[in-house]
């Protein structure tokens, strides 16, 4: 039988082996090579990529009569509505589906409901809050959002990739 001494000095030992074997060694630090002027060639390349997938998207869509904006947004009013205009601050309620540039559905209200967006001062695409000022109670409209307006390098970590432009479909309903 042990005695209480030596009991202790077999548990402080292997205290001890179990905390020197378990602490960190040293790793050799890893030189990054990387610049800001890499950061910028690679957004330019991403860019011009999404620019050229958008390009054979719409050359698949012929009769849309796009609109591009100053921030990439292009949009497309195929129906025209008679209301009121959409401004900043507005509350609107809207009918949208989300789709990627394959025409895969992402998200969509249902036709009997809908989403109300405060333009401008909600969590939604920038892009999607953009395209909404663009538009009248009625207009139904199609929007292409580049990535860096709608959810960019990360996706929306659910359905939308990374780097994903999408195309919109966005009806408003009313002007709250």
């Amino acid at each position: 039988m042990l005695s209480r001494m030596m009991k202790i000095k077999v548990v402080f030992s292997l205290a001890i082996v179990l905390f020197t074997s378990c602490s960190e060694k040293e790793k050799p630090k890893v030189e990054v090579d990387w610049t800001k002027e890499r950061s910028i060639e690679l957004n330019k390349e991403i860019a011009l990529e999404e620019k050229i997938n958008i390009k054979l998207f719409l050359e698949r869509h012929k009769s849309w009569k796009m609109i591009e904006t100053g921030t990439g947004l292009q949009y497309f009013i195929y129906e025209k509505g008679e209301g009121d205009f959409a401004l900043a601050g507005m509350n609107v309620d809207i009918r949208y589906k989300v789709m990627t540039l394959d025409e895969k559905v992402c998200y969509e209200t249902a036709s009997d409901e809908v989403l109300e967006i405060k333009i401008d001062h909600s969590e939604r695409e920038s892009g999607l809050q953009e395209g909404l000022k663009k538009m009248r109670v009625g207009d139904k409209v199609k929007m292409i959002v580049p990535s860096h307006l709608a959810h960019g390098l990360t996706g929306d970590f659910n359905k939308i990739p990374p780097l994903t432009p999408i195309l919109l479909d966005v009806e408003i309903v009313e002007i709250l």
